[in-house]
């Protein structure tokens, strides 16, 4: 029988209960919110938030299927507001009713809004499964009335116990003997995709007669032979978007409008690649070219209004901008170094004199005392503590090696060169 004849790898091992869910314990473990949801039976509406293949779908179909009750699928790539109206006037006959709809940070404001009476009278619960901010892509009320869980990632372990369990139970597979020799290329290759993982498991089956050893060589010598076409809701997604950031950051204009090419050929969104260059505008670009950050928002906006085809000017235009400026990742390393000594300290005890003193009580126990404000000084500074006593003078930023940054170091230096030696 050809692999290819039955359903994919991935939908075949779809698990169908809890217990049989790989990854995303911290919802469906024993304590997990969405577990004890299950348990309770009062199932609220959701926003699943996660990147590709970390169970969003099954987790849907799961909380359907323990739940038992009406379960409807909408794809927000092919769905409008027609097919959500049809929905929910079937559902009004079974009131609760699940409705998933994938990918809905695609559905546009008044698709969503067809959606918010059903939510509110309880005729449907909606679950939706999305891989961008739902911040952004989810109108407010909708949102105000769902509840939103975080997907993380799957690590190392879990994808290759999703392979092994695969392997073990799937009935194309179990009878043959395969090996994991090397996995390292699968996991690359996948990035960290359950559902692409799985589906290149599927493909070395499909392209390797009898029983094999999976190693490293084996598994891109198969791929490469398979390499897709972009498609914006599969296999090249992040692997395109991943290049065209990586190019910016390496100030290559050239490979940096090659990939927006093959993102705007390919039907990509708009607003997704303008979102990637407002977030690498600051993490990449920084004080280093403050502009940066400008252009990169008002790009944001512009294409948001304009759309395509004209859109891939604006797109370019600021793609050129951003690989062509000077590069820091100076902020984005000092807020990184400021979290991980709060997650080493905890919450340490803010310093009396710069604590707020809004009530007589406060103030008595000296909050706010012996503050000394900066204006009242020559130079608008005067020399203060203002970390905690445990990290006093810990320093968390550390200016770029680029013009802009090197006036600010010049300007810290003389305010700060004993304590902090800039």
């Amino acid at each position: 029988m050809l692999l290819n004849s039955r359903p994919p790898l991935a939908e075949r091992m779809r698990p169908s209960k809890l217990d049989e869910l790989i990854g995303q314990e911290h919802l469906t473990g024993p304590s997990g919110v969405i577990r004890r949801a299950i348990q309770s039976g009062n199932i609220p509406s959701m926003i699943l938030w996660g990147p590709p293949g970390v169970g969003k779908t099954t987790i849907a179909n799961i909380i359907a299927n323990e739940v038992k009750k009406p379960f409807y699928t909408l794809s927000a790539v092919s769905s409008g507001v027609k097919e959500v109206r049809e929905v929910i006037e079937k559902a009004k006959h079974s009131p609760r009713s699940i409705l998933f709809i994938d990918e809905i940070h695609r559905f546009n404001k008044s698709q969503q809004d067809a959606l918010l009476g059903a939510v509110e009278k309880g005729i449907i619960t909606l679950i939706g499964a999305t891989t961008e901010n739902p911040s952004f892509e989810v109108n407010s009320a909708l949102l105000s009335r769902s509840q939103v869980y975080v997907l993380k990632a799957l690590g190392e372990e879990q994808l290759l116990a999703l392979v092994q369990q695969a392997l073990s139970r799937d009935e194309d597979l179990k009878n043959r003997k395969i090996e994991i020799k090397e996995h390292q290329a699968l996991l690359n290759i996948s990035g960290g995709d359950g559902r692409k993982l799985l589906n290149l498991v599927e493909l070395l089956a499909s392209s390797v007669p009898g029983d094999f050893e999976v190693t490293d060589d084996l598994v891109m010598e198969v791929a490469q032979k398979h390499i897709a076409i972009y498609d914006k809701s599969g296999e090249q997604h992040y692997d395109i978007i991943s290049a065209f950031i990586k190019s910016i950051r390496g100030s290559d204009p050239n490979a940096a409008v090659y990939y927006l090419a093959r993102m705007i050929e390919g039907g990509e969104d708009v607003k997704f690649i303008a979102r990637r260059m407002l977030i690498l505008a600051s993490e990449d670009i920084g004080n280093a070219n403050p502009t940066a950050l400008v252009i990169a928002n008002s790009t944001f906006q512009a294409v948001d209004v304009i759309g395509y085809p004209e859109a891939r000017i604006i797109l370019s235009q600021c793609a050129v901008y951003l690989a062509s400026s000077a590069k820091s990742n100076a902020s984005y390393m000092a807020i990184e170094n400021a979290l991980e000594a709060v997650h080493e300290t905890g919450d340490l005890p803010v310093p009396l004199s710069i604590r707020n003193a809004p009530t007589k009580l406060m103030k008595n126990l000296g909050y706010g005392k012996g503050y000394q404000y900066a204006h009242s000084y020559e130079g608008n500074f005067v020399s203060a503590e203002f970390l905690p006593d445990k990290i006093a003078g810990s320093k968390f930023y550390e200016p770029g090696n680029n013009a802009r940054e090197e006036e600010l170091r010049k300007y810290l230096r003389s305010l700060w060169k004993e304590k902090y030696g800039y």
